[in-house]
């Protein structure tokens, strides 16, 4: 294994050339960019006589802890991805920090960012995790962030749900493929909080195979100029979002018909109102543009043919007579006494 020191910098081959006629000291206080990239580096030693770095390249290496930087005021790019780190911590002094990248690692929680106030890139990706564990945000990480993130890349970390995302409302770039984001209306709720997003990529995830799914997320992220690596063309974004409009005003004026007919025509009255009711009346007339019936006892005409006609105007033969006493005659003398 092998110690980042400020030896081994002197010695490295590239910052040999570079030197020239210059003293080690002066060398590293004017040095604005270290690698040290695939280098098997396990540990960071101190490095504070390079108080200019302004980028550090440290990716690819055995890096278990990050630590020994807090002299790096002036660092912008910290590379750090395929290591093997398990938690993000000793970044509070990086206050020029604007791009980290941190893939690739064992990290299970997003945490110890609340200083960074200028951090406009974090990438996270593809985390080495526990076999069923998801990587999860600290809220308060999350919310001290959303005044300056604006780059975001979680893909391929198991991922389920984002609504504590929600507060980063200068996102313009999500990446979030491969992970098992399914909850369509989730994702709008979430998406409507981020004015200025601008490319998205989700795919691999199980909300891709939901009905509309593209045509819904273009309409919602009215900036959104590519979707899972394909273009959004600015007339088909129109012509959805006038499709959905037009959706919703048929939607509403239904609704308010319907509202309008039940206030005028309630559904409440024959039954419990009774015939004698001036709305059961006004019903019946409504309905068969009958005659309402008269009240009382429900009389049977009779007439000594073969045939013969009830109340309401039936014929029927004789033998097909219903007495008084059947359950008509029954229902009907019922009904006149409600």
């Amino acid at each position: 294994m092998v110690r980042l020191t400020m030896d081994l910098i002197a010695k490295s081959s590239s910052h040999l050339k570079n030197r020239k006629n210059c003293s080690l000291p002066q060398y590293l206080k004017k040095l604005t960019h270290l690698n040290f990239s695939n280098k098997n580096i396990d540990d960071i030693d101190d490095l504070s006589m390079c108080r200019n770095l302004t980028v550090l390249y440290l990716y690819d290496n055995q890096i278990t802890q990050i630590c020994n930087l807090s002299f790096a005021a002036n660092l912008t790019h910290l590379y750090l991805q395929n290591n093997q780190i398990t938690h993000i911590e000793n970044l509070s002094f990086l206050q020029s920090l604007s791009k980290l990248f941190l893939g690739g690692n064992s990290i299970t929680v997003v945490e110890g960012l609340e200083q960074l106030k200028e951090l406009r890139e974090l990438h996270i990706e593809s985390q080495r995790l526990p076999p069923g564990e998801k990587l999860i945000f600290d809220p308060c990480t999350i919310l001290a962030l959303s005044g300056s993130l604006s780059v975001l890349n979680i893909n391929n970390n198991n991922i389920d749900e984002i609504h504590d995302l929600a507060v980063l409302n200068n996102l313009t770039h999500l990446y979030a493929a491969d992970n098992q984001l399914q909850d369509m209306q989730e994702l709008e709720l979430v998406f409507s909080q981020w004015p200025q997003l601008n490319r998205m990529d989700l795919r691999g995830n199980p909300v891709c195979h939901k009905p509309k799914y593209r045509d819904r997320l273009i309409t919602i992220c009215r900036k959104l100029e590519d979707l899972d690596g394909k273009e959004i063309n600015e007339l088909s974004r129109q012509f959805l979002i006038n499709w959905k409009a037009s959706k919703e005003a048929k939607r509403k004026a239904l609704s308010e018909r319907i509202m309008t007919r039940e206030i005028t025509y309630p559904l409440s009255a024959d039954f419990h109102l009774g015939p004698q009711h001036p709305s059961a009346q006004n019903r019946a007339g409504f309905l068969g543009k009958r005659k309402p019936l008269e009240f009382g006892r429900p009389s049977i005409k009779m007439r000594s043919g073969p045939v013969w006609t009830d109340c309401i105007g039936v014929s029927m033969s004789r033998r097909e007579k219903i007495p008084a006493s059947a359950p008509l005659a029954t229902e009907l003398q019922e009904s006149s006494r409600i």
